[in-house]
């Protein structure tokens, strides 16, 4: 997990940005997954990327009681990447009103764009989450 920076005044602040790559292995694929039935990483896991990026992103930056949910998630899934693809999921803060985090997510396979979209995290409290 890789993760810009940080601001000193330990809050979330737009231009975080975080990133994860990972190798596709057959447990990451539509027919694994169950979301369609060729080898191919999955849409669904795309998702959780874009999802441990935005995460990357902000390490650090909350409160120790309070956590980040995802909420919204607009993804466009541009192309395959097969197994044994290496895929990195880029998220960048680009909004921050009050407990809502917004996010670009940009996923690669080398030159290519794998994907594309938004995503918002919203900060919670951990107990309210069994945390």
């Amino acid at each position: 997990m890789d993760s810009d920076p940080q601001p000193d005044d330990g809050g979330p602040a737009p231009g975080m940005a975080g990133s994860i790559t990972m190798e596709v292995t057959a447990d990451d694929t539509a027919v694994a997954l169950r979301s369609g039935d060729v080898p191919v990483l999955a849409t669904p896991r795309v998702v959780a990327l874009a999802e441990e990026a935005a995460c990357a992103a902000i390490e650090g930056q909350l409160e120790l009681d309070q956590t980040s949910v995802g909420v919204t998630v607009t993804l466009h899934h541009l192309r395959a990447s097969q197994v044994g693809a290496e895929v990195t999921a880029a998220a960048t803060l680009t909004a921050v009103d009050g407990r809502k985090l917004d996010f670009t997510i940009s996923v690669r396979e080398g030159e290519d764009e794998v994907a594309s979209g938004t995503h918002r995290r919203v900060v919670v409290s951990r107990a309210a989450f069994g945390g």
